[in-house]
């Protein structure tokens, strides 16, 4: 006999109570997002438009800057739209959709960047057989390998929440539908489905900061080989993705790898984790890297010189 599913909409707390506070999450959180989809939007432009940024990198990073854009804008708008809200609603279809959204970007994000990781543990510990191994096939086939298991631990994480029966309440403490909220609200006993998160999410979030952290340990030892100017650059590439690495991994890690419990933290951190890498990762990858400025000026000077004519 199946259980019952009482609950058609659930009630968001959003971040803050106060109404002053509220109003200054609308300026602080829509400058925020407008700043990351143009930023991520251009980095985008650049790598396309540009004939020099043919690099299997640059690729990588167009792929990730997609992911960033679309990361917030699954949670952040309606975020946004909600501090004028005095209740906070969401349909049931709604917090599904974007329990599956926000899990797919957050996720392929975090397989990109172990993709990034290979290509430059190719460049540096392999750079003679670099253009043959990180060929067009192979790069597409890794951002394909980032895509689709972001898909399969997305899709797992929403078929095992739309399952459970809601019988109420209905409030959620936080301002998007995540999983360990969801799993609070069940009229059921989630203890099984708490530990495929943890295997889920967590795993995936622990596994992969290791396996990044490793690789790049590796690079660095490899450096050793390298001229001065090689490791210059090296470590400047390096230390562009080891900054996104933490950024990306440490919040997920810190959300996923426990039992199905909320912590008076948990908002903030999950917070920063959907607002915070993909509004920096623009500038972690621009300001450090001289071909892509260049790239960008020549991309503003070749559209200034086409509106003067």
């Amino acid at each position: 006999m199946g259980t019952k599913n009482n609950v058609t909409e659930f009630v968001l707390f959003g971040l803050f109570q106060s109404r002053e506070m509220q109003h200054a999450c609308f300026v602080v959180f829509s400058l925020f997002h407008v700043l990351t989809v143009l930023g991520n939007l251009l980095v985008i432009v650049t790598i396309n438009a540009s004939k020099t940024l043919n690099a299997p990198m640059y690729f990588f990073l167009s792929h990730l800057s997609f992911a960033d854009m679309c990361y917030p804008s699954a949670t952040t708008p309606k975020m946004i739209a909600d501090t004028f809200m005095e209740c906070k609603t969401i349909s049931f279809n709604g917090c599904m959709t974007q329990l599956f959204s926000a899990h797919f970007f957050g996720g392929t994000e975090i397989f990109l960047l172990t993709a990034m990781a290979y290509d430059r543990y190719v460049a540096i510990c392999k750079p003679l057989h670099y253009t043959t191994i990180m060929n067009r096939q192979k790069c597409s086939l890794l951002a394909g390998a980032s895509w689709v298991p972001g898909f399969l631990h997305s899709i797992l994480q929403t078929l095992l929440t739309v399952q459970l029966p809601f019988c109420g309440p209905n409030e959620i403490d936080n301002f998007f539908c995540d999983v360990h909220p969801l799993l609070r609200l069940a009229c059921a006993d989630t203890y099984v489905v708490g530990l495929i998160v943890v295997a889920n999410s967590g795993m995936i979030s622990l596994v992969s900061f290791l396996v990044l952290i490793i690789s790049y340990i590796v690079i660095l030892l490899n450096l050793r080989s390298q001229s001065l100017e090689g490791r210059r650059k090296a470590l400047s590439t390096c230390g562009s993705h080891i900054i996104t690495v933490l950024l990306v991994l440490v919040p997920p890690m810190f959300m996923y790898i426990r039992p199905s419990t909320t912590l008076a933290a948990d908002k903030l951190v999950i917070l920063f984790n959907i607002v915070m890498p993909p509004l920096l990762n623009p500038l972690i990858y621009t300001l450090r890297n001289n071909e892509v400025k260049n790239a960008m000026r020549t991309l503003f000077k070749v559209k200034g010189d086409f509106v003067k004519k």
